[in-house]
């Protein structure tokens, strides 16, 4: 194969060194093809550039020494163990290097060649020495000095797989680097270079594995991490511009419905409330689809707002869909949504994935012919068989909690492309906001209803059992309802952790005049609604419950939410949690029980306790987390990037967001040809999840 007929896309068992056998290793690693493996970038780089002579070299550091080997020898120890002793020298002294059942080690290294030892010092009887140092011959067999790749520069660092070494994987990175790095074509538009600063791809690429100094690594790393940012929010730009480049489905301002809906509510909407459905009402009217993600915290209203807008929907002869993550959570609206809509003449309908064959046919038929007006249900909206009758307004709720090509699937039941309200109670800070609704819009309800005190947050560490039960038992004397929440749901021989199940026994014992149940995720829809409705009842004082119960579920009159092992939950979950409480005119608390001085606990735990404000929590939490896990990286479409961090490098993903958007704007007729090479590695990059929503 000539260099004219190289490919990037070229399968990576053809490169030089790997074959089809390290093929199947280099796959677990995600790397392919050449393209894969270039961009498959070090973890770390470890600076082994300075050459210490040996006499000046310290004991339980790592160095880097050089010297010409003057013996090389294998002795056996006992049974099959053999350790062979490399000695170097130079003009200040001697150092040995020694290697565990390696005896090849003694031909490699023989007398008189030219070696670069790299590892931790010890000194053994007076002698110095390096356990399995890395090493580099540093002449080749001509006697000319080689370029080294393993020590005597700043060497890369990947994360690799069982089977691979670094010295192998470097080897062959090295030659891909010198070889094919020249079929890289540069992408960005110079305007865009100019701007901001980057250096050329290729040169970013060759200093990202190999780089001659720090100062190159770092422009090399900046121009990286701008890129992965760019294609991100070029991405957002192009989606967002084609959505508002559709016709939107175009709302009436003013209706018969909403006026009479919103005076008919128990209770007023707060300015917060107000100010983001007048956002919404600009959407409706602008005669563009609507792209909005509404946060509010626990408790804010976000509810009342989307039914709102689902109102509007159906007073402009279109039907609204509100798809949540949970059949709980589901029927709470349903029942709740029911309610509010009395004498409106709306009807509303909940279609969930268990329903039995008869009332699944009647809620898809009134669906179908539009005698449903607002539809209520979990994934199950999404199916085939849901064909909606002309569907104006999607509302998808806790949307983290759902991946992108449902969201997507939810938005073709339109005849056209229907409006998208997004809703969410678990507040995105805002870095990470720009990473995952780059091309939405964004409300925030930062008002709570009047009327709600404080909740008061408290930590007992774990052997305080006396402490929490008498608290627990002076709460249930004030006739107060109390959640008492564990994470796992049954005993385990791996984890020693309390367990809903376990603890739900002991606790009915414990406090035998008063009444128990529990709720969780295994068991049957049936018994979990009777011990929910129970509990609303007032007929329960004490529900032990899993996380089952951490979005939506509403009892007003609960004021106790007890957590165990409360450092084991992320913050923004314990947030979630404690906001199932707080929600009457009692005074409420909530009690995070634990072992704070593991995994961090002191600082997450002293959090909960400093603050009630989510958007500072999840700040937090973001932070400690890290945002795959905090959002679930994969399945919600934040993409994974090789070397971006979206917290460390918060600046450059602003400068990105800022040039892919103009670009878009600006620049789409003019730079024709970079938009299509852009559009492609765009496609290639994120697949299916950005092909749902036709980018181009």
């Amino acid at each position: 194969m000539t260099m004219e007929q190289f490919s990037l896309d070229r399968e990576i068992q053809y490169v030089k060194g790997v074959g089809p056998e390290r093929a199947k290793l280099f796959s677990k690693l995600g790397i392919t093809n050449v393209a894969s493996l270039l961009y498959y970038f070090p973890r770390e780089w470890v600076d082994r550039s300075n050459i210490k002579p040996i006499i000046k070299v310290s004991p339980g550091a790592l160095e880097t020494v050089s010297g010409i080997v003057i013996s090389s020898a294998t002795r056996q120890v006992r049974g099959s163990l053999k350790i062979t002793s490399v000695t170097i020298k130079d003009k200040s002294g001697f150092i040995t290097g020694t290697w565990f059942n390696q005896p090849f080690m003694e031909k490699l290294l023989k007398k008189g060649v030219s070696v670069i030892f790299y590892g931790k010092v010890e000194s053994y009887r007076g002698m110095l020495q390096i356990g399995n140092p890395e090493y580099e011959l540093a002449e080749d067999d001509d006697g000319e000095a080689k370029d080294t790749i393993n020590v005597n520069r700043i060497v890369p660092i990947y994360p690799l797989t069982e089977r691979l070494s670094q010295k192998q994987f470097r080897k062959i990175m090295k030659y891909s680097v010198d070889n094919y790095l020249e079929h890289l074509n540069e992408y960005m538009p110079d305007e865009v270079k100019e701007r901001y600063g980057l250096i050329e791809l290729k040169t970013a690429v060759y200093n990202a594995h190999y780089p001659s100094d720090f100062k190159t690594l770092e422009e090399s790393k900046r121009r990286i991490i701008f890129d992965e940012f760019f294609f991100m929010q070029l991405a957002f730009a192009m989606r967002r511009k084609r959505v508002k480049d559709e016709p939107g489905i175009l709302f009436a301002k003013d209706g018969k419905l909403l006026d009479p809906f919103i005076l008919s509510l128990p209770f007023t909407l707060t300015a917060a409330q107000k100010r983001v459905l007048g956002e919404i009402k600009a959407d409706f009217t602008s005669g563009k689809p609507m792209n909005r993600l509404v946060q509010g915290d626990v408790g804010s209203g976000k509810t009342i707002v989307a039914l709102a807008a689902a109102v509007i929907a159906v007073d402009n002869g279109c039907q609204a869909a509100i798809m949540v993550p949970t059949e709980i959570l589901a029927e709470q609206h349903m029942k709740n949504i029911s309610g509010m809509l009395n004498g409106t003449g709306i009807k509303a309908g909940l279609l969930l994935g268990g329903m039995k064959r008869k009332p699944r046919e009647e809620v898809l038929n009134g669906i179908k012919d539009g005698t449903i007006n607002i539809i209520i249900g979990t994934h199950a909206l999404i199916q085939d068989d849901v064909i909606f009758n002309k569907l104006g307004l999607a509302v998808i709720d806790e949307q983290h909690r759902f991946g992108v090509m449902q969201r997507a699937q939810l938005m073709r039941k339109g005849t056209g492309l229907p409006h998208s309200l997004i809703m969410t109670a678990t507040p995105i800070p805002r870095t990470l906001s720009l990473a995952v609704y780059g091309d939405t819009d964004i409300s925030v309800i930062d008002e709570l209803p009047p009327g709600r005190k404080p909740i008061k947050t408290m930590v007992f560490e774990s052997w305080q059992t006396i402490k929490l039960y008498s608290f627990i038992g002076e709460r249930l004397g004030e006739k107060s309802q109390i959640y008492m929440v564990y994470p796992l749901v049954d005993e385990s021989e791996k984890l020693d952790l309390k367990s809903a199940i376990e603890m739900e026994k002991h606790i009915a014992l414990r406090f035998k005049d008063f009444k128990t149940a529990i709720v969780h995720g295994q068991m049957k829809k049936e018994e979990r609604d009777t011990a929910m409705a129970a509990f609303k009842n007032k007929e329960i004082d004490i529900l032990v419950a899993t996380t089952v119960i951490e979005v939506g579920i509403d009892i007003p009159d609960a004021s106790v939410m007890v957590i165990e092992h409360a450092e084991r939950f992320g913050l923004s979950q314990l947030h979630q949690l404690r906001g199932r409480v707080g929600r009457g005119s009692k005074q409420s608390y909530c009690v995070l029980v634990g072992d704070p001085q593991t995994e961090g606990g002191i600082k997450r735990l002293g959090i909960m306790v400093e603050t009630q404000d989510g958007f500072k929590i999840a700040e937090a939490d973001l932070e400690i987390r890290g945002p795959g896990e905090f959002m679930g990286t994969r399945q919600h479409g934040l993409p994974e990037f090789k070397m971006a961090n979206i917290i460390r490098d918060r600046q450059l993903l602003e400068l990105a967001k800022e040039a892919a958007f103009s670009f878009i704007s600006d620049n789409c007729d003019s730079n024709h040809n970079k938009k299509e090479q852009l559009v492609h590695i765009i496609k290639q990059k994120y697949g299916p999840s950005f092909d749902l929503i036709n980018i181009g």
